[in-house]
């Protein structure tokens, strides 16, 4: 029953799939009531402090955006590509994974892409080359943000295993680990697929006049906009966030308000200081708040945050459902069967 049950989690996550977005959390709804009222399974708690964290980010994302800053990283990278476009297919990469990192979604590098197409075409570069490593490092680079909502529910999963698991030693692994990633990547995509000059599709559109058209003369450019400078100032201080996280991570003591009681966890700390910064940003650059919804991040972090609502529920209804021996779910059964113990945790203890 339990292999069926298995089944259908996968059926409703490849329907959802189909959809995306908020499709992916309302199709994992369906799923959710059927395991419920259907197979009899106790649903479990949603994934509150995971959306919560999501929230906090995208909110303090998204008035960084309404101030110019988002902008103004757009700038500071376009600047970076157009300085050595004949690298471009190694150092895009590193300019969408930076983004993500500072960012903790990945929503924010949609505008850098045809960034990174115009500059390799008009170089002679094949745009997948740069385009597709771009994307992925955009993504991988999630596992290493310390503000992202995968490694701080990661943290709070492992933690009740392994006590001794903090914030730092997550990243003291995840960071280089995908850095050295991405290198790979770009290396492997330098290449990939056959040169430009020499693809026949490339040739073909060439000899079309609108294709022709569209290759010589349309540039993506973010460098003709003048920004005020409270778009610099909304980085600076979104990175001073950033400093303070790491910062408290790295001394428990300062978490600790009340003498001997546990420190705060770190998801309540990215929370408040997310909110927190993302207030400074918005009185020191007196950004109107009204922008704040209408921007790019806000509107995909909102739709990201439903689909991960109804996902996340879902399948760990089933995981606490098929594994009740283990309070921690999936990730107690891999701890506790495969002896599995997280690399990052037996680096800590070395």
């Amino acid at each position: 029953m339990l292999y069926l049950e298995f089944l259908f989690l996968l059926i409703m996550l490849y329907v959802g799939s189909r959809f995306g977005g908020i499709g992916l959390g309302v199709i994992s709804g369906i799923g959710l009531v059927v395991q419920v009222f259907i197979f009899g399974m106790p649903p479990t708690s949603p994934p509150v402090t995971v959306m919560l964290i999501i929230l906090a980010v995208v909110t303090c994302a998204s008035i960084l955006e309404a101030a110019g800053g988002l902008k103004f990283m757009l700038q500071v990278a376009e600047r970076i590509l157009r300085k050595n476009p004949k690298n471009v297919t190694l150092i895009a990469p590193f300019v969408t994974y930076t983004m993500t990192f500072m960012l903790g979604t990945g929503h924010a590098v949609y505008s850098v892409m045809p960034i990174i197409g115009d500059v390799a075409l008009k170089n002679g570069i094949r745009p997948e080359r740069p385009m597709a490593a771009a994307s992925v490092a955009s993504q991988i680079a999630i596992t290493a943000s310390p503000i992202s909502a995968a490694v701080v529910y990661y943290l709070a999963q492992l933690s009740g295993i392994q006590t001794e698991l903090t914030l730092v030693s997550i990243l003291m692994i995840t960071v280089p680990a995908t850095l050295c990633g991405t290198l790979l990547m770009a290396l492997y995509s330098v290449r990939r697929g056959k040169e430009l000059v020499d693809d026949p599709e490339y040739k073909r559109r060439l000899e079309d006049p609108y294709w022709r058209n569209k290759i010589e003369n349309t540039t993506a450019t973010s460098l003709d906009e003048v920004l005020p400078a409270s778009a610099r100032n909304s980085v600076l201080i979104f990175l001073a966030a950033l400093v303070s996280i790491v910062f408290i991570a790295m001394f428990p003591e300062i978490r600790t308000v009340v003498e001997g009681e546990k420190p705060i966890k770190m998801s309540v700390i990215i929370q408040m200081m997310m909110l927190a910064f993302g207030g400074l940003i918005l009185l020191l650059t007196k950004t109107d708040p009204k922008k704040v919804p209408e921007g790019v991040v806000f509107k995909s972090g909102m739709v990201a945050a439903i689909a991960i609502f109804g996902i996340a529920w879902m399948s760990d209804t089933y995981f606490k459902y098929a594994l009740p021996e283990f309070k921690e779910g999936i990730i107690g059964m891999v701890t506790e069967y495969l002896g599995l113990l997280p690399l990052h945790y037996l680096l800590f203890r070395w």
